[in-house]
C-alpha cells in the first residue's frame, strides 16, 4: 500500500554502489532481530558492515539473571551473533544506560565520531518515530537512538564546525548517501532474505540470556518474515525484513 510518505522516499542505492554500511542500535540483539538477514546479504555481496551498541544492555535478561555480569555477556553474544553474520567490526559506547537513553549532545558527538572513522556510504538505525501498532519496537531507547542517530547524519557528521575537535582527531566531514530504519511505522523497502534466514536465526540464538527460553523462536521469526515478505510482493514462500529508506546526499 502507498502512503503520502512512501511516495516521497527513492529506492535505495544499488548494493554494488555501497562499500561500507554502518549499523546503529541501542542494545545487543536489537539490530539481529531487526535486521540481521540483510547484514548477511551485505556481508556476502562485500559489503564492510560496522555494528555500533550504543549501550551493552544490562537491563536484560531473565529475574533471575546475574544483573552485574550482564554487560559483559552481551557483549561477548553480540560479538558471536555477528560473527554468524559475516560482521567482526563491532563497537561499543561507553558511558549511556541501558533504559535511561537521550538523544543528547554527548551520543550525537559519539555517533559523528564513529561514522566520520568508518565513513559509510549506508547508515541503519532505529526508527525515531514510534510505531503504535507494534509498540514493541519502539522502546524508549531505540527512539532515542535513532533519533540520535539521525542527527548525527545530518548535519553533523558532514559539518567541520561541528565539534571541531574532531577534525584534530583526524576525522573529517563525512557525508552519509542514505538512511535505513528499521522498525520504521511506514517500510519503503523489503530484503529477501530467504537465503540468509538460517543466519538470522544462528545469530539470535548466540544471544541466549535473551532468547534461550523462546522454544517458538525460528517459528515466530519465520512467521514475521513471510508476512513482510507477502506484503511486498517477494513471492510465495519468501522471507523479508523491512525498512523506511530516506535518500540523503545521494
Amino acid at each position: 500500500m502507498t502512503t503520502a510518505y512512501s511516495a516521497r522516499v527513492t529506492a535505495p542505492i544499488d548494493d554494488a554502489k555501497i562499500e561500507r554500511a554502518l549499523v546503529v542500535a541501542a542494545h545487543p540483539d536489537d539490530a539481529d532481530f531487526g535486521c540481521a538477514g540483510t547484514l548477511a546479504v551485505w556481508t556476502a555481496a562485500g559489503i564492510e558492515v560496522t555494528l555500533l551498541l550504543v549501550t551493552r544492555g544490562e537491563q536484560g535478561g531473565l529475574a533471575d539473571a546475574d544483573s552485574d555480569g550482564m554487560p559483559a555477556l552481551r557483549e561477548a553474544e553480540q560479538r558471536a551473533a555477528s560473527a554468524r553474520l559475516g560482521v567482526s567490526d563491532v563497537r561499543f559506547l561507553d558511558g549511556f544506560r541501558d533504559g535511561w537513553l537521550e538523544p543528547t549532545f554527548e551520543l550525537q558527538h559519539d555517533i559523528v565520531r564513529v561514522i566520520r572513522d568508518v565513513r559509510p556510504q549506508r547508515i541503519l538505525c532505529q526508527s525515531p518515530e514510534r510505531w503504535y501498532d507494534r509498540l514493541q519496537a519502539s522502546h524508549p531507547d531505540h527512539l532515542a537512538a535513532g533519533e540520535a542517530t539521525i542527527r548525527a547524519c545530518y548535519p553533523a557528521a558532514e559539518n567541520p564546525f561541528a565539534w571541531p575537535e574532531l577534525l584534530d582527531e583526524g576525522l573529517a566531514p563525512w557525508k552519509v548517501g542514505e538512511i535505513w530504519l528499521m522498525a520504521h511505522p511506514h517500510p519503503t523497502h523489503a530484503v529477501d532474505i530467504t537465503d540468509t534466514f538460517d543466519r538470522k536465526v544462528a545469530a539470535l540464538l548466540e544471544h541466549s540470556s535473551q532468547t534461550g527460553h523462546r522454544e517458538d523462536l525460528e517459528h515466530f521469526l519465520r512467521e514475521w518474515g513471510v508476512g513482510v515478505a507477502n506484503r511486498f510482493g517477494l513471492g510465495e514462500g519468501r522471507i523479508g525484513e523491512m525498512f523506511g529508506v530516506v535518500r540523503l546526499n545521494a
